[in-house]
């Protein structure tokens, strides 16, 4: 008889971009918690480069961030060959229909208003991680 194989588990790589610390400490806590491999990025600069060097499996991005707005992070990203499908998440507190909009046509798969639910965004990265990755049988 042939010893069953342990089923290999692969964590997904997310990326957390935001520049208040409490809410990239709220967001990686139940990230975490549910299983996913957090790095975290407080300006658009800075998420740029941790982008490019880990080649996160999602990227949760908010949009008023200093020196560069989560849209240019969003933008420049869909012109990087290693990120361009990288599904993007907004979390942000620019809640109008109009930034909404300006979001998912920047390329944005999700977009996530603050305050939020921590249970909702998870299942939300996973939602959006089961659209963009649905050929891969692991889960988180």
């Amino acid at each position: 008889m042939v010893p069953a194989i342990p089923e290999r588990t692969v964590r997904r790589r997310v990326l957390v971009v935001d520049d208040e610390d409490d809410i990239v400490e709220l967001i990686s806590f139940n990230l975490r918690g549910a299983g996913f491999d957090v790095v975290t990025a407080g300006n658009g600069a800075e998420a740029l480069l941790r982008a490019a060097e880990m080649h996160p499996d999602i990227i949760l991005l908010d949009v008023m961030l200093p020196e560069m707005d989560g849209f240019a992070v969003c933008e420049m990203l869909r012109r990087s060959p290693e990120n361009a499908r990288t599904p993007v998440i907004f979390v942000t507190s620019w809640s109008s229909e109009d930034a909404r909009v300006l979001g998912l046509e920047f390329g944005g798969a999700d977009y996530v208003v603050k305050p939020f639910s921590p249970k909702e965004l998870v299942l939300r990265v996973r939602a959006v991680l089961n659209r963009t990755m649905p050929q891969d049988p692991v889960k988180n």
